[in-house]
């Protein structure tokens, strides 16, 4: 059984000012260090003109890769609390780049820890937060008797019916989660008689978005 992941849907961003000083967070979802690294320098070439691009990510199953960067403001003032805050969040697979642009007053290093992380949490606000989950999908043929009963079960079980079609049988095109699959196979298996078996097709990750079903290829 794979864990639900928690994370963001699509880009968002965030600003405050802090004494003139203008802090903008990008907050991306992510899938690889890769990507995190290139969103870095799509930031970067957006915000030449800034004085600092600091950020922090997490990526890879249960947050094995996690970094962080001050890019040239005091230690532990700009990384490390924007990483926090995806901590204490428990979001994963995120990426924040908070840019500063200079207003002229220094801010110290209890201020510039409040800014950074006051301006991502701006970001992670107007986010779009979702849980990710993974499940099989798979399709099915079944006997016109069978597919009242099935249908039911499936309803009951948090089964998602993408697609059916009739013919001379009913085709139900499933995506069934992975903490599901076995209750569901067990079920096939009784209301069919033993007949009808759930191929292991291909799983897929996908997330409630806005009331509905987004599927992640």
């Amino acid at each position: 059984m794979n864990e639900s992941c928690r994370t963001i849907y699509s880009k968002s961003t965030g600003e405050v000012i802090v004494k003139k000083s203008r802090f903008i967070a990008s907050v991306f979802p992510i899938s690889s260090e890769e990507e995190a690294l290139q969103l870095i320098e799509q930031v970067k070439k957006e915000h030449s003109g800034a004085r600092h691009n600091c950020f922090a990510y997490v990526a890879g199953s249960k947050d094995t890769i996690k970094r962080l960067s001050d890019d040239g403001e005091p230690a532990k003032t700009a990384g490390l609390p924007i990483m926090d805050l995806i901590l204490l969040e428990k979001l994963h697979n995120i990426l924040i780049v908070v840019t500063r642009y200079f207003g002229g007053t220094l801010l110290g290093t209890g201020g510039l820890v409040h800014a950074y992380q006051s301006a991502a949490k701006e970001g992670i606000k107007n986010a779009v937060i979702i849980e990710k989950e993974e499940g099989w999908k798979t399709d099915i043929l079944i006997d016109y008797t069978l597919a009242g009963k099935l249908k039911y079960n499936i309803s009951q079980m948090g089964i998602y019916l993408l697609e059916e079609e009739y013919t001379d049988k009913v085709k139900l095109s499933l995506l069934i989660p992975t903490n599901a699959f076995d209750e569901f196979e067990r079920s096939l298996l009784e209301v069919s008689a033993g007949a009808v078996k759930v191929p292991k097709e291909e799983i897929l990750a996908y997330a409630m978005v806005n009331g509905n079903l987004e599927i992640f290829k």
